[in-house]
């Protein structure tokens, strides 16, 4: 059965998210990471797996809010200070609120693009010379791209499947 276009990006959102093929999806890899991992910086630089997911969650949460019509605001703060946010590596409910509130993101955004339509995707997205359709892939990648830097930290900490 052939796939449209907004299948497509479900099926990619699906994959990126939730279901394990050829890579780990994030749900995947944020799996079972107790705060004190999560907030580790590896050694020489590099953002911890909670300030990654701080990063996914404000970038997913606008998009979400795009494609549901509601306001987003201004970006107000830098892509740097997208990563920063309460970080606790004693606070395992703020971890939990971190990771609850990306799936969360996550399911609203899968509902979001299944109501899409083609002439949708074709439309601009916003002031950039993307479509919608352009944009979403980008996205999908970025959240792919996140997905593997957190696996890579949890191999560095011993705390990524045998």
């Amino acid at each position: 059965m052939q796939q449209n276009r907004v299948q497509s990006l479900v099926w990619q959102w699906d994959h990126i998210w939730e279901k394990e093929e050829w890579i780990a999806p994030v749900s995947t890899v944020l799996e079972g990471i107790p705060a004190a991992a999560a907030a580790w910086t590896p050694q020489g630089g590099g953002n911890s797996i909670w300030e990654t997911l701080n990063h996914m969650n404000y970038h997913n949460e606008r998009r979400w809010l795009r494609l549901t019509g509601q306001e987003v605001g201004p970006k107000n703060i830098s892509n740097e200070e997208t990563f920063r946010g309460h970080i606790d590596p004693e606070d395992e409910e703020g971890w939990q609120a971190v990771v609850t509130k990306a799936r969360t993101i996550s399911a609203g955004i899968r509902e979001a693009l299944g109501q899409l339509t083609e002439e949708q995707l074709d439309a601009p997205y916003g002031s950039t010379s993307l479509t919608l359709s352009q944009e979403l892939l980008n996205w999908i990648m970025h959240d792919a791209y996140h997905a593997g830097q957190i696996v890579l930290i949890r191999k560095q900490l011993g705390v990524w499947r045998q």
